[in-house]
């Protein structure tokens, strides 16, 4: 069996992101083994670069872009592994040790993986974890289909004081006020938190 070529993609955060880059690789008649978060396994691995120039304007047009440089790839597989942690699981693990998840997900030591977030993003890795968090707690209070106290024990935080402290620093309003307000533009594209 021959080795499938990776195609690493930036901005891919959800399910509806995997099936629209499975059209455009077949837009650009690139058949594909296998599509997930952030990564595309080709069927074939020899791509021209007419193909590639194709494909990256295809991309481009649906807001994604594809990752030449290893470092790049790596920090978006780093937040593919965070946003699939937390956004896209039932059962997100309470209590989940993120340097031991992402060091056996990305088969890097998580020291090494957390100073490149630090160096390439802005922010550190742990500030990234907490704002995607939030983000998903301002879906489940968008949603109403949950208490606060239920949402804190679901996404991990020790208590609901905790997960109010985070939320009110990271967007200027308690889990009750944002609540009330139900204003649709407060929250933020997962590809969009940094």
């Amino acid at each position: 069996m021959k080795d499938q070529k990776a195609i690493h993609i930036k901005n891919m955060v959800c399910n509806r992101c995997i099936m629209v880059v499975e059209q455009i690789f077949q837009e650009a008649k690139l058949p594909v083994a296998s599509v997930n978060l952030g990564e595309v396994r080709l069927v074939n691995d020899n791509v021209s670069t007419s193909q590639l120039s194709a494909l990256d304007t295809l991309l481009l047009k649906h807001g994604f872009e594809r990752i030449d440089d290893r470092k790049s790839q790596l920090l978006e597989q780093i937040k593919s592994a965070v946003i699939d942690a937390i956004h896209h699981h039932d059962n997100f693990k309470v209590n989940i040790n993120w340097s031991h998840y992402l060091a056996d997900k990305l088969h890097y030591d998580y020291n090494y993986l957390s100073s490149l977030f630090s160096s390439v993003s802005g922010i550190t890795l742990e500030q990234y974890i907490i704002r995607q968090k939030v983000e998903k707690v301002k879906e489940f209070l968008f949603y109403d289909e949950l208490s606060v106290k239920e949402i804190a024990y679901k996404l991990g935080y020790s208590s609901v004081a905790h997960l109010s402290s985070q939320f009110k620093k990271i967007t200027g309003l308690t889990p009750t006020e944002f609540k009330e307000s139900r204003q649709t533009d407060i929250r933020t594209p997962l590809d969009n938190i940094i």
